[in-house]
């Protein structure tokens, strides 16, 4: 298998955490290299990332990656359960890259905008967006050690690096101390570590400039 992903892209972070999760093999295609960025847009014309190829299939999208994973390369963690677990984690996957990231994603990037073009009231509506996901995270986190439950999962792998650069963004306030804590296991977990590590080369990408922590 070929992945072509980038090392500090929070959703080739998600497909890269499952990855390493089960050890499972694959060619890792840097996009920082020109020939891997010529190989992707003959593979898919928008040049959005993470795509795997695997056995002359290509899989586009981080959540479609893992789901593929687990149906064709399984291994000892389950990142999507059977039944209504299932249903749960794939709820949750959507919570975090529809409600974490993708604000997160309106604050980060709009400073790479023109400052004529640039969307003051869209970021203050994102920040907004944060906290009410914050507080709704926290209460539900109360009683559980991954997002899902006890089980770490896809939902996991999509709360990592959400809530990594949510949090440098829009800061998680000191009084969620569920989310915090997460966070903070997440962060501590081996194939989370391994890929903050594999993207510290990188942090000079962040718009707002990385804070020195994490």
């Amino acid at each position: 298998m070929q992945l072509y992903a980038h090392p500090f892209s929070s959703y080739c972070q998600k497909a890269l955490i499952a990855l390493y999760e089960n050890a499972t093999p694959f060619e890792y295609r840097n996009l920082e290299d020109a020939a891997a960025n010529a190989e992707l847009a003959s593979l898919w014309p928008l040049k959005r990332f993470p795509v795997l190829v695997d056995r002359g299939r290509t899989i586009l999208e981080a959540t479609t990656i893992i789901e593929h994973l687990q149906r064709h390369h399984p291994g000892p963690v389950r990142l999507v359960p059977d039944g209504d677990g299932g249903v749960e984690v794939r709820m949750l996957d959507r919570v975090f890259d529809n409600y974490v990231m993708t604000p997160m994603q309106k604050i980060v990037l709009d400073p790479l905008r023109p400052e004529p073009a640039r969307d003051a009231h869209g970021v203050a509506e994102a920040r907004g967006l944060l906290d009410r996901i914050y507080a709704w995270l926290d209460e539900r986190l109360a009683a559980r050690t991954w997002a899902a439950g006890e089980g770490f999962t896809m939902a996991d792998c999509a709360a990592a690096p959400a809530l990594f650069f949510a949090d440098w963004a829009h800061a998680i306030p000191t009084a969620r101390a569920n989310l915090r804590a997460y966070r903070a296991r997440l962060l501590a977990r081996p194939s989370v570590a391994r890929a903050v590590d594999e993207a510290r080369p990188y942090r000079r990408y962040f718009p707002l400039g990385a804070p020195d922590r994490d």
